[in-house]
C-alpha cells in the first residue's frame, strides 16, 4: 500500500477546489446584495434632498426682506420649519440605512435585532432598512416606543 503524504493531500484538495464552479450564490445573499444596491440609491437619493432642502434654506434666509412685516416673517418662519422637519425625517432615514448597510457587512442584516429570527424578505422589499420583524415591531408600536 502506497503511503500519502499530508502535503499530497492538500495539494490535491487545493486543486480540486480551484477547478471546481465558483460557489453558487443563495437566494438569500442574492436578496442581501440586491438591498445593499436598493439601500445605497435610497441614500444617493437622500443625500441629494437634504443638499436641495439646505439650498432652498439658504434661499429663504437670504430672500427675507429686513424690512417685511410680521405676516411675512412669520410665512417664512413656516417655510424654515417644513424644510427643517423634512430635513430631520430624511436624516432619521438616513441613519436608518447607514445601520442596515453596516448589517450588511456584519452579516447580520435581515436578522430582528429584538428576536433574532430572520425578518421576512417582503418586509425587506419594502422597507429595505427595517430592523425589526412585524412582529417586534408591532409590539414597539402598541407599546409607543
Amino acid at each position: 500500500m502506497e503511503t500519502v503524504s499530508k502535503k499530497q493531500v492538500t495539494d490535491t484538495v487545493a486543486k480540486e477546489s480551484s477547478s471546481q464552479k465558483p460557489e453558487q450564490k443563495t437566494d438569500w445573499q442574492v436578496l442581501v446584495d440586491n438591498m445593499e444596491q436598493s439601500l445605497l440609491g435610497l441614500k444617493a437619493e437622500i443625500v441629494e434632498t437634504l443638499i436641495a432642502s439646505n439650498n432652498d434654506f439658504k434661499e429663504i434666509v437670504e430672500g427675507m426682506d429686513p424690512k417685511s412685516d410680521l405676516a411675512d416673517i412669520a410665512s417664512d418662519d413656516i417655510d424654515r420649519r417644513m424644510i427643517e422637519a423634512l430635513g430631520s425625517q430624511e436624516l432619521k432615514r438616513l441613519k436608518l440605512i447607514d445601520a442596515a448597510i453596516t448589517r450588511i457587512k456584519q452579516g447580520k442584516y435581515g436578522s430582528c435585532i429584538r428576536c433574532s429570527k430572520r425578518i421576512p424578505r417582503d418586509r425587506l422589499e419594502a422597507i429595505p432598512y427595517a430592523l425589526m420583524c412585524v412582529e417586534c415591531k408591532s409590539k414597539e408600536e402598541r407599546r409607543g416606543l
